[in-house]
C-alpha cells in the first residue's frame, strides 16, 4: 500500500472542517476520477505488457479499487486482493527457498530440458530471486504529478466559487 503525509496537515485538517460540503463533494468526485485513471494505468496498460504480459489474466483480474470518504479525509486504494500468491513478488521483488515440486494430478511430472522430455516422481527446486516489477508503484510514478494538479485545481476551483458565492 502507498501512503502520502503531509506536512501541516493538523492545520489542513482544522482548515477542511471549515470548509463547505461542496468543496468535499468536488473532492471525492476528483479523487475517484483519478482513482479510476489510476486503475485503469495498472490493468489497461502495466498488467497488459506495459511492466508485466499476461499470462492468465489471474493478476489483473485480482486488482481492486476502493474510494472511500471518511470525516477528515478521502482514501483511495488500488490494490491486489490477495487472491493471486504471487502478487507481492512481483510488485516487490525477493526469494523464494528451496522446495520440494511434487505431481497433484499424475503419478509423475513431465518438463522439457535442452529439447528432450524429462519425467520425474519429484524435483527439488533451488529457488529463485526476483526483481521487481512494479506495476502498482511505476503506475502510482507515473500519475502522481497529475493527480497532485488535479487535487489542486480541484481545491482552488471549488475555493473561487466560493469566494464568488460570498
Amino acid at each position: 500500500m502507498f501512503e502520502l503525509s503531509l506536512k501541516g496537515a493538523s492545520e489542513l485538517r482544522e482548515r477542511f472542517d471549515e470548509l463547505p460540503d461542496a468543496l468535499r463533494a468536488a473532492l471525492t468526485d476528483k479523487v475517484e476520477v483519478l482513482a479510476r485513471a489510476l486503475y485503469s494505468e495498472v490493468v489497461d496498460v502495466n498488467l497488459s505488457g506495459g511492466v508485466l504480459n499476461a499470462r492468465s489474466g489471474a493478476l489483473r483480474d485480482s486488482i481492486q479499487m476502493n474510494v472511500e470518504p471518511q470525516d477528515l479525509r478521502i482514501d483511495a486504494e488500488i490494490f491486489a486482493n490477495g487472491d493471486v500468491p504471487y502478487s507481492g513478488i512481483l510488485e516487490y521483488g525477493g526469494k523464494t527457498s528451496a522446495h520440494e515440486i511434487l505431481p497433484d494430478k499424475a503419478k509423475a511430472l513431465s518438463f522439457l530440458m535442452n529439447g528432450k522430455q524429462f519425467f520425474a516422481r519429484r524435483i527439488q527446486h533451488p529457488g529463485s530471486t526476483f526483481a521487481a516489477r512494479a506495476y502498482l508503484g511505476s503506475a502510482l510514478d507515473e500519475q502522481g504529478d497529475d493527480i497532485v494538479q488535479g487535487l489542486q485545481e480541484t481545491v482552488f476551483a471549488a475555493a473561487g466559487k466560493l469566494k464568488d458565492s460570498s
